[in-house]
């Protein structure tokens, strides 16, 4: 019977370079906020090969690699580029980036092998256009009026939702109101959600924004950059335990007009 030969990703993983469960997909379709279709999930900070491939075992769709000096989770250009080259095929690696100009964007996907940028500054829409790569734009979410600079952002790959907390780019481990997000998922773009998510909380979060995708860092760390095993392991169990209870139907509110429920 075929489910005798089921193996999992992880078990699979260290058992051979291609596994042959992997699922070869994009990652970014046209199935994004799919009603009923599989969260994809970023985890990001990744500073340790180790880490980068249990996280692939376990199903992880991309990595985030932090090229911002400030940040505990920042890694240097030579460390980024070495975790990638040993990366299996179909997981994308990301460069998350602080106001950096164009030309040094475009240099460090280049050298380092990552291939999509994830913006997490004060970047204008334009930057996208000049950037001439695909592009996650980071936006800070601290109330509803936030939602509405998505529109502003659609050519952007995805939109990554992040908790607003003065002095921090991201990494907060703080949540925002889950409910924003669903109503920025009307605004036509794929919508990430971020900012305090543990495996405790991303049943809750799937149920309530129902986003193309997760990004996941402090939530699963033993300390910053540094991931615990445990922590992904239960985090994506509990992600596919919420996706099989996601409704096969589901809308969502007009992103133009994105109000807080009462």
């Amino acid at each position: 019977m075929l489910a005798a030969f089921t193996v999992t990703r992880e078990s699979c993983y260290y058992d051979c370079i291609n596994p042959p469960d992997r699922i070869i997909h994009d990652l970014f379709t046209d199935s994004a906020n799919e009603p009923g279709g599989r969260t994809r999930v970023k985890i990001c900070g990744i500073t340790h090969a180790d880490d980068a491939r249990l996280a692939v075992a376990l199903g992880a769709d991309a990595l985030g690699f932090i090229f911002y000096p400030p940040s505990p989770r920042a890694v240097t250009e030579e460390a980024a580029r070495v975790i990638i080259a040993g990366l299996p095929p179909f997981v994308t690696p990301v460069a998350v980036v602080v106001n950096e100009p164009v030309v040094v964007v475009r240099a460090l996907l280049a050298e380092t092998g990552c291939r999509i940028a994830q913006l997490h500054g004060d970047e204008p829409p334009a930057y996208l256009s000049e950037l001439g790569y695909p592009a996650i734009k980071s936006l800070a979410i601290g109330g509803e009026a936030d939602i509405q600079a998505v529109e502003a952002y659609r050519e952007a790959r995805a939109i990554l939702l992040d908790t607003r907390v003065a002095g921090q780019r991201g990494g907060t481990g703080v949540t925002f109101d889950w409910r924003l997000a669903r109503a920025a998922r009307s605004c036509g773009v794929p919508i990430i959600l971020a900012g305090g998510l543990t495996p405790e909380n991303v049943a809750d979060a799937i149920a309530t924004a129902n986003p193309y995708a997760l990004d996941v860092s402090s939530g699963v760390e033993c300390t910053p950059g540094r991931k615990d095993p445990e922590k992904l392991r239960a985090l994506f169990a509990a992600i596919n335990a919420a996706d099989r209870n996601v409704p096969a139907t589901d809308t969502a509110p007009s992103c133009k007009a994105a109000r807080r429920p009462q």
